[in-house]
């Protein structure tokens, strides 16, 4: 089959063949037609993962056809269109059991502890448990849009920010997963402030209907920029997401503006949302420490989604009241695969050519 694969971080991304991967006997061998180009991958690339081994092929955000079923595996078909989330949990231990696969200890993950997606065949494990049927009114491109960025989202605004009808959302970083958030919680009845250095970033959140979207510096004070964003809310976020993490700066550490940003755009008693990745390599982020302890600020993780809650996501979009496709801002083929994942650091590069507000999605 084709792939795109590694063979060194931050090495050449190289199309070529690669032997099929072998049906394990409790998973299943999906066919993508149309997988996600996440920023989650570039840090893959780049070594910020432990769980990445080389050579590698990454990709973990996909939809396609059920290949092949492993001889244990009951109640799917050849044919089917499935996805699955990024984090294909067990379903033995107590958290699976609980419904929270998200945080199973036992967990892979395509496209990090194992092969992926940018791919003609990916391998699902623990097939029974972690393959989600993709709904008629979807296709393959809406259901690879779900698959990370657009769940997370779902998972982070809905289950963990818990926001309300009439509260405010800042939203740090209007890529796949801010977009994504914006979108959600509209259509929950939020009112959005959306934040990026990109322009584009904020004219797309702005088209999805958040209330306020700001162009800013990331060398702009975050304390100043979290009053300004107060001052727009009258008094502050009730709930706040950084959907960008730790940004790579000189030397191989990192900044995390968008974290310190959001705790100091929240009201008294708000909820932050940590989404955007932290990697120890590039340094534990600062954290206005003072400002969590003052206003006794909650600050929470979220990781994916379980497959016990995409049915209420697939039923969302497939209704329309959440529309993932609209996100898609560009498709490409395998063939440019590897310059895509490369670029998306570009966005760090003050002047540099930056990747397409939305989703990129890979089309096999």
């Amino acid at each position: 089959m084709r792939a795109v694969i590694f063979e060194a971080f931050a090495g050449p991304l190289s199309l070529r063949q690669v032997p099929e991967p072998d049906c394990p006997p409790d998973g299943a061998v999906v066919a993508v037609e149309a997988t996600g180009l996440c920023r989650s991958d570039w840090h893959g690339w780049l070594g910020h993962d432990p769980d990445v081994r080389l050579p590698h092929v990454p990709g973990h955000e996909f939809a396609g056809r059920i290949a092949a079923l492993g001889s244990q595996v009951r109640g799917w078909q050849v044919g089917e269109l499935v996805t699955t989330p990024f984090v294909n949990g067990c379903g033995r231990c107590v958290h699976c059991l609980a419904g929270d696969h998200q945080v199973c200890p036992e967990q892979t993950q395509p496209g990090f502890s194992r092969w992926g997606s940018f791919a003609e065949l990916v391998v699902v494990e623990r097939a029974e448990v972690n393959l989600v049927a993709v709904p008629a009114a979807l296709d393959a491109v809406a259901a690879a849009s779900l698959g990370c960025r657009f769940a997370t989202a779902y998972r982070a605004v809905t289950e963990v920010g818990r926001v309300g009808v009439g509260q405010w959302l800042v939203v740090a970083g209007c890529g796949g997963v801010g977009l994504s958030a914006v979108m959600i919680a509209v259509a929950a009845g939020a009112r959005v402030v959306a934040l990026d250095i990109r322009p584009e970033g904020v004219a797309a959140a702005t088209a999805l209907g958040a209330e306020h979207a700001m162009v800013i510096s990331p060398d702009e004070d975050p304390l100043v920029v979290g009053e300004r964003v107060r001052e727009l809310t009258g008094g502050g976020a009730h709930v706040s997401l950084d959907a960008v993490g730790t940004v790579a700066g000189a030397a191989g550490h990192g900044r995390a503006v968008a974290l310190a940003t959001c705790l100091a755009a929240s009201r008294p008693r708000g909820r932050h949302v940590q989404v955007g990745l932290t990697p120890a390599v590039l340094g534990w982020p600062e954290v206005p420490i003072h400002l969590v302890i003052g206003r006794e600020l909650e600050v929470l993780g979220s990781h994916g989604l379980s497959p016990r809650s995409y049915p209420q996501l697939l039923s969302l979009a497939a209704s329309g009241a959440v529309r993932p496709a609209e996100l898609v801002g560009e498709r490409i083929g395998l063939e440019g695969t590897g310059a895509a994942l490369a670029a998306l650091g570009d966005g760090e590069r003050p002047g540099a050519d930056r990747p397409a507000a939305g989703i990129t999605v890979i089309i096999p």
